[in-house]
């Protein structure tokens, strides 16, 4: 990520290099980004015919300029030479299938060349930028990744008191520091500038999830080997950083994350917060089928967390995780779906602070405690479902007989016990069916997500 302080124009001009091999997913990227309102240069390989070249320019006349590469230049430097004339940001991609399927509105670039919301391989700012960082003899369209570049990923909305000692106390033990400004209306995204952040903005207030998966996104498209996420609030010490990075490199754990509950740790937490945390890390660790205690995840709404690159790469592509607070809870959903290990480390973590967090605590805890049991439905519907269900029905059943014998010794049919029989069969007998329909349908659906996961 670039720490280029430049001012960036509002929206950023597409680049792709065109080649022999590349034609069908450029002209579908092509298409893509002048939809949506992106101007786009295309810097042409000498393996391009001249039909292609005509092809190209037939994509969309007005939004589409061809720049000539000469035989002793990089491509990237030339793309930057023609956005420097034009005065513009210059985002460079690899045309994919796919690559910008995320685009739905134009957004307004960040100061390291990002489109809000959107993580490109490769931003490059204009030739005046570029030369101060990476000279034209060092630029290369390797995608081999670094040997280590860490990441501190900082989710904000309105924090603008607090981002510039968080961002930097947390500079001090990584490579780069991204703030997600999630829609804020202060002066978040500017402070965490000043601060030296990479800042990438959202339009709207997309909640903690969609700050976070801004952040794997961007995490994954630089490289990044270790991600660490932390809040704005100033409640998480930078200075435990080192630890859940160090608990990461011992163990190989894909996922460490910051306990405030484990031997070691301190926090100050309300007697009335601690016991909603408990509440919700008994149900997440049962909704993920772990059953023994000395195997819980004890602090599962930690938001002090350390990802390496496995988990970087299989979240940013997961779309399970939601925009809400119970996004923490997705993300471990995730890693117990994908095997992977989860380590916990002692942490310090102060509630008394300024601007600490305002969520209604009740309202929070029934948002997740709800989500919980949604995922548990849809992952095990016969726990949910087929179990209650058969009891019911056991019940119902145990009911009818004890009315069948009424009925026989006193001649007398009682209405309220016949409801209740009736009542607890079918509900119990619905329950069941359902929980089986349900259990069917995922086991024949498994080998379409496995299938899904691998690509």
């Amino acid at each position: 990520m670039s720490r280029s302080t430049r001012a960036p124009n509002a929206t950023p001009t597409i680049g792709f290099v065109a080649t022999a091999d590349n034609l069908g997913a450029l002209a579908r990227n092509v298409t893509r980004a002048t939809d949506r309102g992106f101007d786009v240069l295309v810097a042409v390989d000498s393996s391009v015919g001249e039909h292609e070249v005509a092809f190209i320019e037939l994509l969309a006349p007005d939004r589409v300029s061809l720049v000539t590469v000469e035989a002793d230049v990089h491509p990237f430097v030339a793309l930057s030479d023609a956005a420097s004339v034009a005065e513009s940001r210059l985002l460079v991609y690899q045309p994919t299938e796919s690559l910008l399927d995320g685009l739905d509105e134009v957004p307004s670039a960040d100061r390291n060349g990002s489109a809000a919301g959107v993580a490109p391989p490769r931003p490059i700012e204009p030739r005046q930028s570029v030369a101060e960082e990476h000279p034209p003899s060092e630029l290369t369209t390797s995608d081999e990744p670094p040997e280590q570049l860490s990441l501190a990923a900082i989710p904000a909305y309105n924090e603008a008191n607090t981002i510039d000692e968080v961002v930097r106390g947390v500079s001090q033990y990584v490579d780069e520091v991204l703030v997600v400004d999630d829609g804020s209306t202060d002066d978040t995204a500017a402070v965490a500038r000043a601060a030296g952040a990479t800042v990438v903005e959202h339009g709207r207030n997309r909640g903690y999830g969609g700050a976070l998966n801004t952040a794997f996104a961007q995490a994954r498209d630089c490289d990044a080997t270790t991600l660490v996420t932390l809040d704005a609030d100033g409640q998480h010490r930078a200075a435990d950083v080192p630890a859940l990075v160090q608990c990461q490199e011992q163990t190989d754990a894909p996922v460490v994350v910051g306990s405030r509950f484990v031997e070691g740790a301190t926090c100050n937490a309300p007697l009335y917060r601690r016991f909603g945390i408990g509440v919700v890390n008994v149900l997440t660790n049962l909704s993920m089928g772990v059953v023994r205690r000395d195997s819980w995840v004890t602090d599962t709404q930690s938001g002090f967390r350390a990802y390496d690159r496995r988990a970087i790469e299989s979240l940013a592509a997961d779309d399970a995780i939601g925009d809400a607070m119970s996004a923490s809870t997705d993300i471990l959903h995730h890693a117990h779906h994908y095997n992977y290990d989860i380590e916990e480390t002692p942490i310090d973590v102060e509630y008394d602070v300024e601007d600490a967090s305002s969520i209604n605590p009740i309202s929070h805890g029934w948002t997740l405690v709800s989500n919980i049991l949604q995922t548990v439905e849809r992952e095990r519907p016969m726990t949910v479902l087929g179990l209650p269900g058969l009891f019911g029905a056991t019940v119902g059943l145990m009911l009818g007989y004890l009315l069948l014998v009424r009925f026989l010794t006193s001649g007398q049919l009682p209405v309220g016990l016949a409801v209740l029989s009736v009542s607890f069969t079918l509900s119990g007998l619905f329950a069941c069916l359902t929980g089986i329909v349900l259990h069917s349908l995922n086991s024949l659906l498994a080998p379409v997500r496995d299938d899904l996961d691998r690509q």
